[in-house]
């Protein structure tokens, strides 16, 4: 177990068993993961940002580790923010970026991507249906970027596709109240 700190930002919207699983599998592999819910400025949300939030801080108390915890401080549309506000509240401590292999090619658009690269260690999850291709690590590391590629099972599981076509066996159980309190994402129980 390594001493850096986890950064897992996600859209949240909502948060499904591939985001817990995800949550649970950094926890084995960092004494500290903080996660908190975003604006992703390439995507529409269904529900705005405080619920998303209320959301994620279930699924954390779910989890119930020490090592976990909701940072919404540190949210931002642009990683670069996130990632300048993390240095600050945790300064001298090595940061790792936590993204899915599905952003992977998007890294390098980002804004000032080779700034962002630099303030931490870049750690690529593969997901289900997303293969992490070998171009898009060596362009990352042309960019500057220390790759490290998490060997995680994350089961095939993605916000969008709940959004599209609801299916509530893909929803952590201790986010059902908060979404029948709110009518969220056309859900219902199981």
């Amino acid at each position: 177990m390594t001493a850096a700190i986890a950064l897992f930002g996600t859209s949240a919207d909502p948060p499904t068993l591939g985001h817990r699983a995800l949550l649970e599998g950094l926890l084995g592999r960092f004494e500290r993961v903080a996660t908190w819910a975003s604006d992703n400025p390439l995507k529409r949300h269904a529900a705005p940002l405080e619920l998303r939030t209320t959301l994620l801080r279930a699924m954390v108390a779910a989890i119930d580790d020490p090592g976990l915890s909701v940072e919404q401080g540190l949210s931002s549309p642009w990683a670069i923010d996130t990632l300048r506000r993390a240095t600050d509240r945790w300064p001298g401590q090595e940061l790792v970026f936590v993204v899915g292999s599905d952003l992977a090619a998007q890294i390098p658009r980002w804004r000032q991507a080779d700034q962002v690269l630099a303030l931490c260690r870049l750690a690529l999850v593969p997901r289900q249906g997303w293969p992490l291709a070998a171009a898009d690590q060596a362009r990352l590391q042309a960019l500057g970027a220390r790759v490290e590629v998490l060997p995680l099972q994350i089961p095939a599981s993605a916000s969008s596709e709940i959004r599209a076509h609801p299916d509530a066996a893909q929803v952590p159980p201790e986010l059902w109240p908060v979404l029948l309190q709110h009518n969220l994402y056309g859900l219902t129980p199981p």
